[in-house]
């Protein structure tokens, strides 16, 4: 049974200066000599996940740069499993010649005022085709998160007085154009409302409860 670890116990550990704990995950990236080196890396790390049953996710990008994140999903943060793994993935990489850059980790949250999380949620939910965060049982859901584990997390942080101003930072949803309809109308399903029209099929624009605003945006009619 996976232990596990705060990002106070990473950190104290001196056996993986690679990793750097970021939002109940740790990361790491690495930066090979050229690309077949990086995807060769990436082969490398898969392997070795796979024989220990414990699977990070994986970004390989050009031109020779390969991004790590562990979790353990099952508890939604940190375990020894995940440890063990980033020992043998750093001790990968340096056989290999990449050079670790602990410094370019980073992590992206979006996070909305709320006065009414529960009745804000299910829009951004429904509009970014999103899931609830995993939480303990009884305590309030506060995050929506990609279930690809792409997208920036959302989260809805309580208010004690409302905004009536209309809010000068809105998120845009940039969706395949046959599946835009469909995802307006499940937003306004969710409790949202259009706000405009009027440019569409380029974007609706789309309000949650509270009037927080997020736009459904397609290729189309932008010519």
């Amino acid at each position: 049974m996976a232990q596990p670890i705060t990002a106070s116990e990473l950190h104290g550990r001196d056996d993986l200066p690679d990793w750097r704990a970021l939002l109940r995950r740790m990361e790491a990236t690495f930066r090979a000599p050229d690309f077949p080196a990086a995807a060769r890396f990436v082969e490398s790390v898969a392997a070795a996940a796979e024989a220990a049953g414990h699977h990070p996710d994986l970004d390989l990008r050009y031109p020779a740069r390969v991004h790590v994140v562990l979790v353990t999903h099952d508890t939604g943060g940190l375990t020894d499993a995940d440890a063990e793994l980033a020992g043998t993935i750093s001790r990968l990489a340096a056989e290999a010649g990449l050079t670790s850059e602990p410094q370019a980790a980073r992590a992206v949250e979006v996070a909305i005022d709320a006065l009414d999380i529960d009745a804000v949620r299910p829009f951004w939910r429904a509009v970014l085709a999103y899931e609830d965060e995993p939480t303990p049982e009884g305590e309030q859901v506060v995050a929506v998160v990609d279930p690809q584990r792409i997208g920036p997390p959302v989260w809805f942080q309580q208010m004690d007085a409302p905004r009536p101003q209309r809010n000068r930072i809105h998120i845009d949803v940039t969706v395949p154009h046959d599946v835009a309809e469909q995802r307006v109308a499940d937003a306004v399903a969710a409790g949202g409302r259009v706000v405009s029209d009027a440019a569409a099929r380029a974007f609706w624009v789309l309000a949650d409860p509270e009037g927080n605003e997020a736009c459904v945006c397609t290729w189309q009619d932008r010519d």
